[in-house]
């Protein structure tokens, strides 16, 4: 496939540009394999720079009909434009931003709406602007291996020796969706770990997520058992659960669905673990929603931000009516459960729902901004999502596809990430002071998850990425982040190392709407920039007369204030 044969018209005069909040512009439009382009009239200043990946609908309207002359036969072709009319075409994009265009002529904003719908919904991964972006500052498989569970097991193995890191998925014939190393315990055998793969559905057997060296106890994640209706067991299934927990010691398996949900599993070939077979293990259903509910719950908030003067009722209402907070608050509810029973019950936790690709990474990776300071870490915080969302089988392709504007939504969509995003603000917001990052960072992680010039986000997992070459052909976005010129815009100036465990509160006055996203681009934000620019000088200030009285430099650059950030109390620790 050629791009240029899905652009039926390259370039249009006289295109007004309007945006939210900002001035109209008129100026020439132009349409690339990758990018949407808009320079001004005047000074031909460059005023729309867009990645066509970010358009999620195409709304056309096309106004003013006049008459059509088709061009004479025979002769010389007269302009098959319709005389006197125009169209508007509505673009909206995947990070919610809403961009509107002008058009003179029907038949140009029909062609210009037709190609951009195609460039959009290019399936190829290798048609991807990320394989042809280069950009002059990195270079290739920059940044790819500085995360990997080599590095991870290395923290493990100082802590204990009950673990060790496994190949037995160096080809990915254990399981498709797990990376070639991942940590299993020591005393349990390839053999019998392969054996156990065939037991959970798509061969995702418990892993190691995180050790918790103040314990002793182990958070683990998985798929689920492949019981069925029969109550198939599987005696390596057994073995390896039963290997982790020493003497005296208990275990809990915490299932992401409801226990309805997990009997009905029974009826399809999966289920849950059942008690006979697994003694020392309690089950806890904590049911989180996925899929359609969530995808749903997250169009009906975006809509509602969109909507213009609401009265305070509706907006309420609306707000409510999503459902978007509540799913907020059972994430970080389940999370704090999973937290509580690894640090204050001293019990081993293993984590699965169905698949084990979705609600299961977002606790576990929860957890573990509760319960350790070094993944509340800029480099920590990466490493985290490279762990248990990236390398971990999170199929971002599929979820990210489209966002809360698609007319035309499959089954697999769902804004999972965005989820964890948005309880990671929040922790951020109740602990202004405990994580190294900011809101800014939280952003671009959306933004390059449903649309980026990186590879980092390609993909439903670690094996497509290897046939696609990902590594090879494509830039790391952390090898971005971490550019000098660049990190210091995502770090959070209040920071201040926190040894502690963070419980955050999740009572609903202490879930708040994250501004910062859901209305960046409806709300002006200059005030809080103005708010941040000041924290920044006080914070330099304060830099500069430390360096003065004792001779120091400040142990790392202060950020710029970032796009926005949410306001509000402090929250108390507790959940119950």
């Amino acid at each position: 496939m050629e791009f240029s044969e899905l652009i039926k018209t390259a370039t249009v005069e006289d295109v007004l540009l309007s945006r939210q909040g900002l001035p109209a512009v008129r100026g020439t439009l132009c349409i690339t394999s990758h990018h949407l382009l808009l320079s001004s009239c005047p000074g031909g200043e460059l005023e729309l720079w867009l990645l066509i990946r970010n358009v999620d609908a195409v709304e056309k309207r096309v106004q003013n009909l006049g008459w059509y002359q088709p061009p004479r036969s025979g002769g010389s072709p007269r302009d098959p434009r319709v005389s006197g009319s125009s169209g508007t075409i509505t673009l909206r994009c995947k990070d919610l931003q809403v961009l509107q265009l002008e058009i003179p002529g029907m038949e140009e904003c029909l062609n210009i709406a037709s190609s951009i719908e195609a460039l959009s919904s290019v399936d190829s991964v290798m048609m991807l602007y990320p394989f042809f972006y280069r950009p002059p500052s990195l270079r290739l498989q920059q940044g790819w291996h500085l995360r990997v569970p080599e590095r991870h097991f290395q923290r493990v193995a100082s802590q204990t020796s009950r673990w060790r890191l496994s190949t037995v998925n160096r080809d990915f014939s254990a399981c498709p969706s797990y990376p070639p190393a991942v940590i299993v315990p020591a005393a349990v055998a390839d053999d019998t770990v392969a054996r156990a793969a065939r037991f959970r559905q798509g061969g995702r057997f418990p892993v190691l997520s995180y050790f918790h060296p103040q314990t002793g106890t182990a958070l683990l994640r998985s798929s689920q058992p492949l019981t069925g209706p029969n109550r198939r067991r599987c005696r390596e299934d057994e073995q390896l659960l039963g290997t982790i927990l020493g003497e005296g010691e208990r275990g809990f398996v915490l299932d992401t669905r409801s226990a309805q949900a997990a009997k009905q599993a029974r009826i399809s070939g999966g289920g849950t673990e059942p008690k006979s077979c697994y003694p020392r293990w309690r089950r806890l259903h904590r049911a989180l929603e996925r899929g359609r509910p969530l995808q749903d719950s997250f169009s009906r908030l975006a809509e509602a931000c969109a909507e213009p003067a609401v009265s305070v009722e509706r907006w309420l209402g609306r707000l409510d009516g999503s459902r978007w907070l509540s799913h907020v608050k059972a994430a970080l509810s389940t999370a704090c459960l999973a937290a509580q029973c690894l640090d204050r019950e001293g019990g081993t936790v293993l984590v699965h729902g169905a698949e084990g690709t979705d609600s299961t990474l977002l606790v576990t990776a929860l957890a573990q901004l509760i319960l350790d300071p070094a993944c509340r870490t800029l480099e920590g915080f990466q490493g985290l999502l490279e762990r248990e969302w990236i390398q971990a089988g999170h199929p971002f392709q599929l979820r990210c596809a489209r966002s809360a504007s698609s007319h035309a939504r499959g089954k697999q969509e769902a804004p999972l990430f965005l989820l964890f995003l948005d309880c990671v603000w929040q922790l951020s917001r109740q602990f202004p002071f405990s994580l190294e990052f900011g809101e800014q960072l939280l952003l671009t992680l959306f933004d390059n998850a449903y649309a980026s010039a990186y590879g980092t986000f390609l993909c439903n997992n670690e094996r497509e990425r290897s046939l696609c070459k990902v590594k090879e052909s494509t830039h790391s976005l952390w090898a971005w982040l971490n550019q000098p010129e660049e990190r210091h815009k995502y770090l959070n100036p209040l920071y201040s190392h926190n040894p502690l465990v963070i419980w955050p509160s999740v009572e609903p006055q202490s879930i708040q709407l994250w501004q910062g996203f859901f209305l960046r681009w409806i709300r002006p934000s200059q005030h809080l920039q103005e708010a941040w620019g000041e924290i920044r000088r006080l914070v330099q200030g304060n830099s500069s007369s430390l360096q003065e009285s004792t001779g120091k430099r400040p142990s790392q650059p202060l950020p710029e204030p970032p796009a926005g950030t949410g306001d509000g109390k402090v929250g108390t620790a507790g959940t119950r």
